[in-house]
């Protein structure tokens, strides 16, 4: 191992910089934030998704009054078809 050589280069890094004072002037910055067209509509979407509701009242109306009535059927035929399609559906994934 070579003793001089790494005395060199800590002198090196060792070595005192010169550095110029800068005096502090009185300046006030202030952060800005510009949205992007895309970002505004984003957030118009958003804020769209979260004003509706999460249940489609049209939908759910007329099977939830069948249910109340004793009137909603389903045959097993039926459910077990869309069972299996949802289920390739996912398997295909």
């Amino acid at each position: 191992m070579r003793i001089e050589a790494y005395n060199q280069v800590q002198q090196l890094y060792g070595a005192k910089k010169t550095s110029k004072t800068v005096k502090a002037q009185n300046i006030s910055a202030s952060d800005q934030i510009q949205i992007s067209s895309i970002g505004k509509d984003y957030q118009t979407a958003k804020a769209a998704v979260n004003s509706a509701s999460d249940i489609r009242e049209d939908l759910v109306a007329p099977i939830r009054t069948a249910i109340q009535n004793g009137t909603y059927n389903v045959s097993g035929e039926s459910f077990a078809e869309k069972l299996m399609q949802k289920y390739e559906e996912i398997s295909s994934l």
